[in-house]
């Protein structure tokens, strides 16, 4: 009895050593070593030198003078950073086509002058939850409702989107985007609006 006692207790104390301590304190090294950029935050400031969020970090965006990302169900309330994660719910689930329908339903109430096609990306949740980016389909589809709430021309606006437009990572992996907060950000500094700096630095 002792002996497998024995046994259990270093088996407990070398996994602890190795995946409590040399394992997290390896992968923080290497990746600080490999990635410094992204493995520090990668946090955004605005031009008052305000951190405002993360560029790896999506968050919640309401206002129609703002481009919106994509839902979350990360946490209770979304866009929890903390408790990340998606709805779980296969495609043939009733509650997701419902929740996805609501969410269409929504995004044309909010964007009444928009042409495209909705983006499946603007009505249904990441894996994450907090995914800080979006298809250029989905800021193109929103542009009608900023430019008028902003009060610029929506040709101006397209613009902005093409030059936020971020090309595949080395020509051939994931997809275009265009990243929420930068894009948001540089709204700001293009056709700025009261009130705004309250929401970014909330």
């Amino acid at each position: 009895m002792l002996k497998h006692f024995g046994i259990a207790l270093r088996l407990t104390v070398v996994s602890i050593a190795i995946f409590g301590f040399v394992y997290p304190f390896a992968m923080t090294g290497l990746s600080q070593a490999v990635f410094p950029y992204q493995a520090g935050g990668v946090f955004v400031k605005d031009a008052h030198g305000s951190i405002v969020g993360s560029e790896i970090i999506g968050q919640s965006w309401h206002e129609p003078y703002y481009f919106h990302g994509r839902p979350s169900a990360a946490g209770k309330n979304g866009y929890d950073p903390t408790s990340t994660g998606g709805t779980n719910l296969a495609p043939t689930s009733k509650k997701l086509i419902d929740a996805t329908k609501s969410a269409i339903a929504a995004l044309k109430k909010e964007n009444p002058d928009a042409t495209l096609s909705v983006p499946m990306d603007l009505v249904t949740s990441s894996a994450s939850g907090i995914d800080p980016d979006i298809s250029p389909a989905a800021a193109y589809y929103q542009v009608p409702r900023v430019a008028k709430a902003r009060g610029i021309s929506v040709r101006k606006l397209t613009t902005l989107v093409q030059g936020a437009v971020r090309e595949r990572t080395w020509r051939f992996l994931g997809e275009p985007r265009v990243n929420v907060l930068a894009l948001n950000l540089a709204l700001d500094r293009v056709a700025p609006v009261s009130g705004v700096r309250a929401h970014l630095r909330r």
